[in-house]
């Protein structure tokens, strides 16, 4: 079964430090942007994607798309104040039922085996996040004073893609508009549904470029991948 996808992509990447949209930084080349677009590009069960946006960003994502034959995104909406409204605006344009991805514009490194068991994952189950085990050891602070270790065995690192059926994010959208709910993720809205979230195994490559220093483990990541995009 197909699916589509959200891309949030209206950030302006302070942290990066880029003076621009930190989509627009290039890897080998190419913008991070337009790594991330052709894995589901190239992914047959893509039927489409929708891209949030800054109205600012518009001109240049247009000429993007064209430049490298980018041909599954459906349409460009604006993005909003919060990560969270910039989804909610563009889930608000989603026609069709099925399943829907929301992935992070950011991790150019998501692959297509990965996409497809959490597409296979959220249809039985309505919904299904991807992430993968914590490896530090995790502890409780306040005021710099380590008031406890966290036992580990049961903590994941939350990455994205995160799929649901359209109709379970809607309704977590929803309900999370009403109460005026600002989530740390998409699976946090749907969890106060409630509905349970299934938890798929990923793999640490696929990182979310936030800072300049994460350009020099994607630079790593492309030479280990020995230029497969």
């Amino acid at each position: 079964m197909g699916y589509q996808v959200i891309l949030p992509a209206a950030g302006q990447g302070k942290r990066m430090g880029a003076g621009k949209n930190k989509l627009l930084i290039e890897l080998n080349g190419i913008p991070v942007l337009i790594h991330t677009l052709r894995v589901f590009e190239e992914d047959e069960q893509c039927d489409g994607l929708i891209l949030a946006i800054h109205p600012q960003d518009e001109a240049e994502f247009h000429s993007l798309l064209k430049k490298y034959h980018i041909t599954k995104v459906k349409s460009l909406v604006p993005g909003g104040k919060e990560r969270q409204h910039s989804i909610h605006h563009a889930l608000k344009t989603v026609k069709d039922g099925g399943i829907i991805l929301v992935h992070d514009a950011a991790r150019p490194f998501i692959q297509k085996e990965h996409i497809n068991r959490l597409n296979e994952t959220a249809e039985k189950t309505g919904a299904a996040i991807i992430g993968v085990p914590v490896k530090d050891t995790m502890k409780t602070v306040r005021n710099q004073m380590v008031l406890g270790t966290i036992e580990r065995s049961g903590l994941w690192a939350v990455q994205t893609p995160q799929a649901f059926r359209v109709s379970v994010l809607l309704e977590a959208y929803e309900k999370a508009e009403r109460e005026n709910y600002l989530g740390t993720d998409d699976a946090s809205l749907v969890e106060r549904i409630p509905h349970p979230v299934t938890m798929v195994e990923g793999d640490y490559d696929n990182i979310k470029l936030t800072t300049p220093e994460d350009l020099f483990f994607a630079e790593a990541i492309l030479k280990k991948r020995k230029g497969s995009f």
